[in-house]
């Protein structure tokens, strides 16, 4: 297993001194931005699509610094009823996994998307209750008239490049538990996966480890974000946990993003490690800095410092005492 980060963080950096900084701070693997949200400061992937050689003086740049690249990312929303929006999404994530596929990368992370209300709306509609019914109408006609068909085709792309695609489980998002990401993944195929982000799980009320369990099990962990959260009940109770107040209401928000050990106690990180290793997961911890209250570079050092301290790198001994 293996410490890395997603590099979004330092996009005001340049690619070499970015990878230069994070191998200091005491990571070994990255994970690089080809577009959507997180932007493409480290990864122009029209032009390493176009040139092996480009393509090959990138991936020495890492590799001579000793480290890997664990998936590109390219978070965005391909089944958005903003046409303009949908089309960026898609034409980034289709980019970005056949560029995965020449370069060896073997995860590409983004979101599962979410649709409209209806065929002529304007704006996604994220249904939270299955009442007054119109919303479990809305919902079904979301997964079977959208997301299902457009899966199943970025599922045959994926496999036709040898890549896994890692959906992370992220409220607003139709797939954003365990039970959607293995509903989707039975009607699309194995190529799909979670990007398991346990600060999303903890907001919700799911407990990262029993996650990693459940989808452990199923094979279908293809990659993971560390980063924590606090809940504070007092403003729970007054806000409930679908809070839409800005995340920079830090004060009176019901959870915020915190850097690792930040939210929750290293004794729960390290379970969550444990069960990784135990239930089938042995590639990279990938950080994910969006504390409010730290710096970046405070934060990033931080949940490196504490994953260091848990990770587990080297594989099992054999059972000398059985």
């Amino acid at each position: 297993m293996k410490v890395g980060v997603f590099t979004v963080l330092f996009a005001q950096k340049e690619f070499e001194d970015m990878l230069d900084y994070v191998k200091e701070a005491g990571v070994t693997a990255v994970e690089i931005g080809t577009g959507g949200y997180p932007g493409d400061a480290h990864c122009k992937v029209d032009e390493l699509l176009e040139s092996e050689e480009l393509r090959k003086e990138y991936m020495e740049k890492v590799t001579s610094r000793g480290l890997t690249i664990s998936a590109f990312s390219c978070h965005g929303n391909p089944i958005t009823p903003d046409e303009e929006f949908a089309k960026h999404s898609h034409e980034s994530l289709v980019k970005t996994i056949k560029l995965a596929g020449l370069m060896n990368v073997p995860v590409v992370n983004t979101f599962s998307g979410t649709a409209g209300d209806h065929e002529g709306a304007k704006h996604p509609n994220w249904p939270v209750s299955p009442w007054p019914n119109e919303y479990s109408d809305m919902l079904k006609w979301q997964w079977e008239e959208k997301l299902i068909p457009y899966w199943k085709e970025i599922a045959k792309l994926a496999d036709e490049n040898g890549v896994k695609i890692g959906l992370e489980l992220h409220g607003g998002f139709l797939v954003h538990t365990p039970h959607t990401m293995l509903k989707l993944r039975e009607a699309t195929g194995d190529a799909i996966g979670a990007n398991l982000d346990p600060s999303h799980l903890w907001w919700q009320g799911i407990d990262p480890v029993a996650a990693i369990k459940i989808l452990g099990k199923a094979g279908a962990i293809h990659h993971f974000h560390a980063k924590d959260t606090y809940i504070d009940q007092d403003n729970v109770n007054m806000h409930g946990l679908l809070d839409m107040q800005p995340y920079g209401d830090v004060q009176t928000r019901a959870w915020s993003f915190r850097s690792v050990g930040c939210g929750h106690s290293m004794q729960e990180w390290s379970d969550m490690i444990s069960a990784l290793r135990t239930f089938g997961y042995d590639y990279v911890v990938s950080i994910e800095h969006e504390d409010p209250i730290m710096s970046i570079e405070e934060g990033f050092q931080r949940a490196v410092d504490n994953l260091n301290s848990i990770i587990i790198r080297e594989k099992p001994a054999e059972m000398w005492w059985v």
